[in-house]
């Protein structure tokens, strides 16, 4: 086991300070998904155990006793951007399960303003076109418990990305993440290392609509951007208890760590490493009813006198299970507790199982 986590890390480490490129790309992809999740400040690295560990930790597909599908919309910036997503996934065999997942992340009806004064100067507003920008990610998830360790699993995740900005340019990328998990009756490890090789993104520019910008402004837009982006890898460690009162009762709490290779705002930095801690708990009746609450994103931002003040963001969810069915419910914002951007995210999550019965 510790042999295992110990060449993640070096893998990490090494691939991070081999590149010379530090360009952060595909951010939509670490917004998180499933409110369940989000209501617990996305602390669930250890314990995911369902159809949405795909994304959380693919390890966790293991856990599946029947095919599952999941779904999820969410509005942010005051319903400007929509983020959905949707997943399946399906046990194989009793050593392994595989899961697909589709998210994205968009903007629709952008004014394009670029042709609004004609070529004699005059403003014409029927020049005014409409085109929208839009981030996809397509993950296809693996997972396997060996047969020598006992409460042990391991997954991996391959992702396809495809970012476009109306007609103007659009990008492809390729991306790894490995995942680990360790559970116990009580206790649950894990561990999930994202973009283990550097998720790298080619961006074809469109020449055509980059001219019609390109002098525009007296010494801006005279050269065409960078086409390559690099994402560079990111490590998250989780921890987990459950408890459990009087059978009906449960409580689970959880704690992750998530590490970025670079110097941020993140709580504790420092040139090489930063690391944001997140706290989650979860507390359930009669595993029908379920009350979540969650801290992180601890930043210390600077202020305008130069000091520095450190916010966190806030989440809070509640959950209802049915038979196979179950809904949830977030409230939490995509920054900090000093932007009033808060944003409610319902999830679905439908287990096969009750076709069965």
């Amino acid at each position: 086991m510790k042999l295992l986590f110990t060449t993640i890390f070096v893998l990490l480490t090494v691939t991070a300070n081999s590149q010379t490129a530090r360009k952060y790309s595909n951010e939509f992809m670490n917004i998180g998904v499933d409110a369940a999740a989000l209501g617990m400040s996305n602390s669930v690295t250890s314990q995911t155990s369902d159809v949405n560990s795909g994304y959380w930790n693919p390890a966790g597909l293991i856990h599946l006793e029947d095919n599952q599908l999941a779904l999820m919309h969410s509005s942010y910036f005051a319903n400007i951007a929509s983020y959905d997503y949707a997943a399946y996934a399906m046990p194989i065999d009793n050593q392994s399960a595989m899961g697909i997942s589709l998210i994205r992340f968009g903007v629709d009806d952008i004014l394009d303003t670029t042709q609004l004064i004609d070529d004699e100067g005059n403003i014409n507003y029927d020049r005014i076109q409409l085109f929208s920008t839009a981030d996809y990610g397509v993950t296809f998830s693996y997972s396997r418990k060996p047969t020598f360790a006992e409460g042990l699993s391991f997954g991996v995740n391959a992702k396809v990305i495809r970012r476009i900005i109306g007609e103007f340019a659009n990008s492809w990328g390729f991306g790894i993440d490995v995942g680990i998990q360790y559970q116990t009756a009580s206790w649950n490890f894990g561990i999930m290392a994202r973009d283990i090789t550097t998720t790298y993104n080619a961006w074809q520019i469109n020449e055509d609509k980059y001219q019609t910008i390109q002098d525009a402004i007296d010494g801006q837009n005279q050269e065409l951007p960078e086409t390559t982006e690099i994402t560079i890898p990111k490590l998250q460690l989780g921890i987990s208890k459950l408890f459990e009162f009087h059978y009906d009762y449960s409580l689970e709490t959880a704690i992750d760590l998530q590490m970025r290779f670079e110097e941020n705002n993140d709580i504790i930095s420092s040139s090489t490493i930063s690391i944001n801690p997140s706290f989650g708990l979860e507390f359930g009746y009669l595993d029908m009813v379920y009350l979540r609450g969650g801290m992180g994103n601890f930043q210390n931002e600077l202020q305008l006198d130069n000091t520095e003040k450190l916010s966190f963001q806030p989440s809070f969810g509640v959950g209802f299970k049915y038979r196979g069915i179950q809904v949830d419910y977030a409230f939490t914002d995509i920054g900090d507790q000093s932007v009033a951007l808060y944003s409610n995210v319902f999830s679905l999550k439908l287990d096969f199982s009750i076709f069965r019965h």
